[in-house]
């Protein structure tokens, strides 16, 4: 399954919940991730331009962005970024392949 980097800003109202109510934040993004089939890998609140990162698997992107959508429309975040990563093998793969092409000029 492909892997994802997710990086996001909370809105103000979410921290000050977050304050006022202490919570598990990765609990509530790792149900969401299974309902889409999904998996959770890392959760870690960061300081910076983001209030958080953390990497999750999904079968493919169409449901990548299904979460991403349920996520935003909860209201708690303001904005997230997402990276699609991959794995050595598959860097190697892209490397070989480009390489191909190009020697077949």
């Amino acid at each position: 399954m492909p892997f994802y980097l997710h990086q996001w800003v909370y809105k103000d109202a979410t921290v000050r919940d977050m304050v006022v109510q202490p919570q598990n934040r990765e609990d509530i993004v790792r149900v969401a991730s299974e309902a889409f089939k999904g998996r959770l890998l890392h959760f870690y609140l960061s300081f910076g331009e983001y209030d958080g990162v953390c990497i999750s698997e999904f079968p493919d992107n169409q449901t990548a962005m299904a979460f991403l959508m349920l996520v935003l429309g909860q209201g708690a975040v303001e904005r997230i970024k997402t990276t699609a990563l991959m794995s050595p093998e598959e860097a190697r793969g892209a490397m070989e392949q480009a390489h191909e092409v190009l020697t077949r000029s």
